[in-house]
């Protein structure tokens, strides 16, 4: 028995026994907010609608904060099949922005170095991603939801960095030799260059009305750097690939393959297997369909 998707609009009803596969709704995730802010909104309306204290509500597969697009919530019988969709294949476009790194490879942290630019072009991008298709082994980011010894890599690397800030880093920390062991193994199955601008001053890639009338929700302790106004050159790509590809490591090698330095300047995801973004519920959308009306 397949879950139920709702399309926007819908009537909901308020005895969760109605779904008995559960109920998964895919939603555009707002700029700035992390996949718990998303989810524990979600899941306080829904304690409302169905009026069911210990309903199981979670997401198949984490988005950063910085990104927008298809984030799929389960809830109730749903989220046993939750490992499920996250192992589904994704589609992405991303702003790659050459020339600056950041530790985090987004615009989560600022930029702690630059590079030369100048001899990127869009053939060479062009040139470089096709060394990018197919299987290979792909070293996470260490600000990444994956674990060291128990502890979320996030957590490992914002505490090393404030301790970087203030000054006061173990001299002997090797931070390499900590993303070594985030090797994984993914497959890009399909890349294309949608767009090429040699000084680029793009801002977010953001659905339009996806954050702003619930930016009081946005997570305060998350960070945008603004890189905008450094008239450095920006590839928007689409990206198809297996689970687990993180598209900020890809923007890390994207810039290396071309001899520079390169971060993640904006991303949406336009695909989680088969639900897409077009049929995807804004928040308002999705708070509108758990009302307790």
């Amino acid at each position: 028995m397949s879950v139920f998707q709702p399309a926007p609009g819908a009537i909901l009803s308020h005895d969760i026994a109605d779904y008995p596969s559960g109920i998964v709704i895919p939603i555009d995730k707002p700029y700035r907010w992390t996949s718990a802010d998303v989810i524990r909104k979600v899941k306080f309306a829904a304690f409302r609608h169905f009026r069911k204290k210990n309903l199981k509500v979670g997401h198949a597969g984490t988005l950063d904060p910085l990104a927008t697009g298809v984030l799929l919530v389960c809830i109730g019988a749903a989220c046993k099949r939750a490992q499920e969709f996250q192992d589904h294949d994704k589609e992405y476009v991303a702003g790659i922005r050459f020339g600056a790194t950041t530790p985090s490879y987004d615009l989560e942290k600022e930029v702690d170095r630059t590079f030369p630019y100048e001899h990127i072009t869009e053939e060479a991008v062009r040139e470089a991603l096709k060394g990018f298709l197919g299987p290979q082994e792909q070293i996470a980011p260490l600000f990444s939801a994956k674990s060291v010894d128990g502890v979320r890599a996030y957590e490992l690397a914002r505490k090393l960095y404030r301790k970087s800030q203030r000054g006061d880093l173990d001299p002997d920390f090797d931070a390499a030799a900590l993303e070594t062991l985030h090797r994984s193994r993914i497959t890009i199955s399909d890349l294309e260059l949608l767009g090429f601008d040699p000084a680029s001053a793009s801002g977010v890639l953001v659905r339009e009305g996806s954050a702003d009338k619930a930016r009081s929700s946005a997570s305060s302790r998350i960070n945008v750097a603004d890189t905008s106004g450094m008239g450095l050159p920006t590839a928007t790509v689409r990206i198809a690939c297996s689970k687990g590809t993180y598209i900020r490591a890809f923007a890390r090698d994207l810039g290396e393959a071309l001899g520079s330095g390169a971060h993640l300047s904006s991303l949406v995801r336009t695909r989680t297997g088969d639900f897409t973004l077009q049929e995807a519920l804004t928040m308002e959308q999705v708070l509108s369909l758990l009302s307790d009306a």
